[in-house]
């Protein structure tokens, strides 16, 4: 409810307690993420599976090789961790590491206890509130449970790959992954909306995609300029632009930057922000798979059929059927297996 607004002591920033990660999360990524968290036990084996192996040996390799941001070291950075986890109202702060890289990235790993790998070039390059923003980012994929979402597609990604030998062309195979990815990228659009939550301000956000972009100096890049290029690369309406669009997404795991940045500047438009930013948003405490699942796939449908109609692409009516139709797939069996009376099945 609005009343339950709060402001960030160490700042003017609006806090959100309680805050489910729907309050977020595009509406693709919420689809995919609540066929995973509708599954019983399914996150269960990831995490004894996967943590096991990875997150350990990767939680080492960050001890032995990076510096790990505390109150004596980074100090900076130290605070913005805690202030993010602050806003965002995580139980546990997740440890921050800095490793050597002159390029700019951070990425979030693990399920059991996630940490946050920061790059020494997005902290040389990077400003202060730049940095907020990345941090936040970040804490979006712990507070929405992405490495576990990540695991099942890139999974599915790898077992559509031995089934080539299908009578399928190979060109459907492709639009049948490059869809699959799409809800990866959408993760990750996700996470650029927490990490504006934890910044509120889209300037700054701004800023940030500018540099991944390749700015060296932000002050120095036309902003109209900049946000038109992702205008023209969305209407194109040549097929042979689309399958050369086609090439260069379908092996990516992130948005190109030019148009995450037009996608996050759209959002804070919204009135959808601005009713976050007063307090209304959907809590943690209120999510159950029975009560958020069905409109979370709907949401999904619909996010496909309006990119779609908002897009001049001669494949994006590919993409949005493809994506309806999984949507529509995933709620028939949801509502095959789920009991009449609403509540989700057993598993066996």
């Amino acid at each position: 409810m609005p009343n339950d607004i709060e402001v960030s002591q160490s700042s003017s920033r609006v806090r959100f307690p309680g805050i489910s990660p729907r309050a977020y999360e595009h509406p693709v990524d919420r689809g995919a993420l609540a066929t995973l968290r509708a599954v019983p036990g399914f996150a269960q084996v990831l995490k004894a599976v996967s943590g096991f192996y990875n997150e350990r040996g990767e939680r080492l390799m960050a001890l032995a090789s990076s510096i790990r941001v505390g109150p004596t070291q980074y100090p900076e950075l130290d605070k913005l961790r805690n202030d993010c986890a602050e806003v965002l109202d995580l139980d546990v702060v997740p440890a921050l590491f800095v490793e050597q890289s002159p390029a700019i990235y951070a990425r979030a790993i693990g399920m059991d206890e996630p940490f946050i790998v920061l790059s020494s070039g997005a902290v040389e390059r990077m400003d202060t509130e730049s940095l907020r923003f990345v941090i936040g980012h970040e804490m979006g994929h712990v507070l929405s449970g992405h490495a576990v979402y990540r695991t099942m597609l890139i999974r599915l990604i790898n077992i559509s790959g031995a089934l080539s030998w299908t009578p399928m062309s190979a060109l459907g195979i492709r639009a049948v992954i490059a869809a699959l990815k799409e809800w990866f990228r959408k993760a990750e659009l996700s996470c650029d909306r927490a990490g504006l939550l934890c910044s509120q301000e889209p300037a700054v956000a701004l800023r940030a995609h500018i540099l991944t972009a390749g700015g060296i100096d932000p002050s120095k890049i036309d902003i109209p300029a900049f946000l038109q290029q992702a205008a023209e690369y969305e209407s194109v309406d040549d097929i042979r632009d689309s399958f050369l669009k086609l090439r260069g997404v379908e092996g990516m795991s992130h948005p190109f930057a030019v148009v995450r940045a037009a996608q996050l500047q759209k959002w804070a438009a919204s009135e959808e922000y601005r009713a976050l930013l007063a307090g209304d948003y959907p809590r943690r405490d209120d999510d159950t798979p029975t009560s958020t699942w069905s409109d979370d796939v709907k949401s999904a449908a619909k996010s496909y059929k309006d990119s779609f109609a908002a897009s001049a692409d001669p494949l994006a009516k590919v993409f949005s059927d493809v994506g309806e139709a999984v949507s529509g797939a995933a709620g028939k069996v949801w509502n095959k297996f789920t009991p009449s009376n609403g509540s989700a099945g057993s598993a066996d």
